[in-house]
């Protein structure tokens, strides 16, 4: 099984929820050029009138979206859903407005300070550039939609207790609700003159219809309910059972409103044009590219790593190609698992075993983010993500694999560095360093302010690292990174040339990108069975600027990282560097890297 990344740690509810308009004193997104030296980790920071301004905002976010409280592990109107409609989204607006005004009016004490100032208006700016141009209402794609939301949600909910099954059983009820404001955004956004593709209806259709077939997500969440002391007791089980066909018919409603309804104001259009492009790349980076030359830089490290692949098929076969090598590694029985339970054990024990090298060494992991959790999840979409830890550290950060329907059998030698990638030094490291500092960062840095090319490009950062610390020396396994790497950037080429409109390399014919092109472009270049490349191409065709945020924020990354080494080359220490890295919590690049080399 190749391993799909699909962060739930993206805060989708949250970047799709919170937006508004911005007024022209606040259009400084991108801009940031007076950052202070970054911040001394060991020093203690005030609570600021800076900082009041960012819990304030903090709180009115999580009060207004309980969605986002799950994610956090918080008891906040947990039996609710978002308000997913226009005047949610508006009230959102509001909410950014309120916090963007007072954000001018207080004075930055500190270093830290002035980072956060930076991080909250790069973060709201873009929010609100978003809802300004209306581009707010439509989320419809087969990996980031308002239903995927309104699913997922039950997969952190706690199950342990008989009173939590009843909150639980009450939120099953509220999906219908929760469905209508979502579909009458997809209305407003089609209506307003931004349509969803046609492929994207067709493809979030379908995964609904997967969910509520029988044996699908909600069968099975019903027949596996249970407590931590044992099964539900009667009554609350058929009342259960009752909540889940409500929610469950409410899904198949969604499918069919989709089909009957949304599909015929759908456009055959995949592509979004450049302007929806650059917005959605700036939201996603936290920082502008020049697009061109992302899209040639995309193409030459695609080479790049292509001939390190060459190199390595040499070393696993003499004079194999890379099809030859995997084709071995697949047969090798010595990276071979069988079955979900050993899957879950073995990313358990390797996420458990690079903690314990790491730790003092090359990191200084806190105490309670040494504890992480190797999950299979409840849905079979084919996706490997991470949920972040609870602000206490009471609920665990978490490591899912969805594993596709009838997969039994896993190559170690594919998923050891995806297994980095989200727990340590990856996702697990960089977003529990985050919470742990209490001391000095408000509960919106810690908790809120997330940006992918940060947090995608520290996670292919760490990839790397465990190959330069030597983690990675056996031939299979350093096989294994590469054949993620060629993904990466074959997407940076593929997604940008796609949407932008660029010509597509000579290889599959030149001119505009189509879907035959991708999908050969696509195959070319990354080692994928035909259900999971569907699952990767559809997400470049339905999630504009995603996808390339994690090897251009690797690339931020390297060069803050040489920076650091080439300015001070006799004193420069990693597990420094890493550390300074680390404790800002997670920022937008353009933040990053002012706060960073200062």
């Amino acid at each position: 099984m190749k391993s799909i990344e699909a962060r739930v740690t993206d805060h989708p509810q949250l970047r799709g929820q919170i937006s508004a308009i911005l007024p022209a004193r606040h259009d400084n997104v991108g801009l940031v050029t007076s950052l202070s030296d970054s911040p001394d980790p060991t020093a203690d920071h005030p609570h600021t009138e800076v900082d009041q301004v960012a819990e304030r905002y903090y709180s009115a976010i999580v009060e207004a979206s309980p969605l986002f409280a799950t994610e956090l592990g918080l008891d906040v109107r947990q039996d609710e859903y978002d308000d997913l409609s226009p005047a949610g989204l508006e009230a959102n607006y509001r909410r950014t407005m309120t916090a963007l005004d007072e954000l001018d009016q207080a004075m930055p004490a500190d270093d830290v300070d002035e980072v956060t100032v930076a991080a909250m208006r790069n973060r709201l700016g873009l929010e609100a550039q978003t809802h300004d141009n209306g581009y707010d209402l439509l989320t419809l794609n087969g990996i980031d939609s308002g239903l995927h939301w309104i699913r997922s949600v039950y997969d952190a909910m706690p199950t342990d207790t008989p009173e939590q099954w009843e909150t639980i059983t009450r939120r099953l009820h509220a999906v219908p609700a929760a469905i209508d404001g979502w579909l009458d955004s997809q209305r407003a956004s089609a209506a307003a003159g931004v349509p969803p593709a046609r492929r994207q209806v067709d493809l979030l259709a379908g995964q609904v219809d997967s969910w509520t077939a029988p044996g699908g997500f909600f069968d099975d969440y019903a027949a596996k309910a249970t407590t931590a002391s044992g099964p539900l007791p009667d009554d609350l089980h058929s009342r259960l059972a009752d909540a889940v066909q409500v929610a469950a018919d409410g899904f198949r409603r969604a499918a069919a409103v989709l089909r009957d309804e949304i599909a015929k104001v759908a456009t055959d259009q995949d592509a979004v044009g450049i302007t929806r492009y650059r917005l959605a790349s700036r939201e996603f980076l936290g920082s502008t590219i020049d697009l061109a030359e992302t899209y040639r830089w995309g193409q030459q490290e695609l080479a790049r790593i292509e001939e390190l692949q060459r190199e390595t098929a040499s070393r696993i076969r003499p004079g194999a190609t890379v099809a030859e090598a995997i084709e071995a590694l697949d047969a090798d029985p010595a990276y071979q698992i069988q079955g979900t339970a050993a899957l879950c054990e073995w990313m358990q024990s390797r996420a458990d075993e690079a903690i314990e090298a790491l730790d003092g060494t090359h990191f200084e992991i806190p105490a309670p983010a040494r504890r992480i959790e190797g999950m299979i999840a409840p849905t079979h979409d084919g996706g490997v993500y991470y949920t972040g830890p609870s602000d206490d550290f009471s609920r665990p950060g978490r490591m899912w694999w969805a594993v596709p329907e009838g997969v039994d059998s896993f190559t170690t030698w594919r998923e050891l560095t995806t297994v980095y990638h989200e727990g340590v030094p990856g996702h697990h490291l960089q977003l529990s360093s985050a919470i742990a500092q209490h001391d000095r960062l408000n509960s919106w840095r810690r908790n809120a302010c997330w940006t992918s090319g940060h947090g995608e490009g520290w996670a292919l950062y760490a990839e790397w690292l465990m190959a330069d610390l030597g983690f990675m020396d056996d031939p299979g396994h350093f096989m294994g990174l590469l054949d993620g790497q060629s993904m990466r950037a074959a997407r940076v080429v593929l997604d940008i040339g796609l949407h932008c409109g660029f010509d597509a390399p000579a290889e599959v014919g030149g001119g505009l990108w189509d879907w035959d092109k991708a999908w050969t472009f696509f195959n070319r270049h990354v080692s994928m069975d035909r259900g999971s490349a569907l699952f990767e191409v559809n997400r470049y065709f339905g999630w504009p600027g995603q996808a390339p945020a994690y090897k251009i924020g690797e690339r931020t990354w390297l060069e803050l990282r040489d920076a650091a080494r080439a300015a001070d080359p006799q004193g420069f220490d990693l597990k420094d560097f890493h550390t300074r890295a680390l404790t800002l919590g997670g920022l937008p690049l353009d933040v990053l890297r002012t706060a960073m080399l200062k």
